[in-house]
């Protein structure tokens, strides 16, 4: 009688799922509150935007949109007004994660969501900015529902995700669905209230031109981007990606930028870091497919 020997690729197949169920569950919990039963938000066509926009493309990159969100923060945050908004009216330094939660799940809602969702979501943000006011430590007096303000936190937010989506995903996009992309991420500007919205890539880098002589980076500057660099993964064995996406964040800014946090700029680890992030942003992808 012939041996009988167990069939290699059989069994590789049922163990590559588990593998991907493995990854995307633990990705899927990092993004939702699984405790609050929060489920991630299901793709509807009916939405502000669809299958066929640039939108769906870019946001649909989890990768991506995480080391893009954070370097967004970090530009965010260098305009004085915008941080003490957070700084006086949230509790951030208590609840990192939650805060970034959020942040996610609103771009998740309006992206994908029914127009329903993504209205409602516009409509909580609008109706929070609307009693959070204060005065800088100069004494100029700051409103989060302040037009130019909401300018500059969105354009940051639309420039940083589509950088991360060049780096990691579509490095050779055309200028034509860059500008598609801020001209649709328009929509969402302009519901919360920001003006100017920019429509275009070169509309959008004027705008943060404009607004540089109004950046600074003090005490306050640094201790939230420390903050922010330094969360922990929501579990120690996601520690790991977790830095590696801190740093690739970082490596993503501006320079101009960078040096105001007086972040390192780049240096002999930086072709490791981005090719540790694009061999993530594979796996991810291919985890989701």
């Amino acid at each position: 009688m012939s041996a009988r020997y167990p069939d290699a690729g059989a069994a590789a197949l049922p163990f590559a799922r588990l593998l991907k169920r493995r990854i995307a569950s633990e990705v899927v919990s990092i993004f939702n509150d699984r405790a609050t039963g929060q489920t991630p938000v299901v793709r509807r066509p009916d939405g502000l935007f669809g299958p066929g926009s640039v939108v769906w493309r870019v946001h649909g990159d989890v990768t991506a949109m995480m080391v893009g969100g954070i370097s967004g923060l970090l530009l965010q945050m260098l305009h004085p007004a915008v941080l003490a908004g957070v700084w006086d009216h949230s509790n951030f330094r208590q609840d990192m994660l939650g805060r970034l939660r959020r942040t996610a799940r609103f771009i998740a809602l309006t992206s994908y969501g029914a127009r329903d969702e993504a209205d409602g979501a516009i409509a909580r943000v609008r109706a929070i900015h609307a009693h959070v006011s204060g005065t800088l430590p100069d004494g100029t007096p700051y409103r989060a529902d302040d037009p130019r303000l909401l300018a500059w936190v969105h354009v940051t937010e639309a420039v940083s995700c589509l950088a991360g989506w060049r780096r990691y995903a579509e490095p050779r996009m055309s200028g034509a669905d860059r500008d598609r992309y801020f001209a649709e991420m328009a929509q969402i500007g302009g519901a919360l209230g920001a003006d100017p919205v920019p429509r275009s890539q070169l509309e959008a880098q004027r705008l943060i031109e404009a607004m540089r002589p109004e950046l600074i980076a003090d005490g306050r500057t640094r201790e939230v981007a420390a903050l922010v660099l330094g969360t922990r993964a929501h579990k120690p064995s996601a520690e790991p990606l977790h830095k590696l996406t801190m740093q690739a964040a970082i490596d993503l800014l501006p320079d101009w930028a960078r040096r105001m946090h007086g972040l390192a700029g780049p240096g002999p680890l930086t072709p490791l870091v981005r090719a540790g992030t694009t061999g993530v942003a594979r796996t991810l992808r291919w985890a989701f497919a």
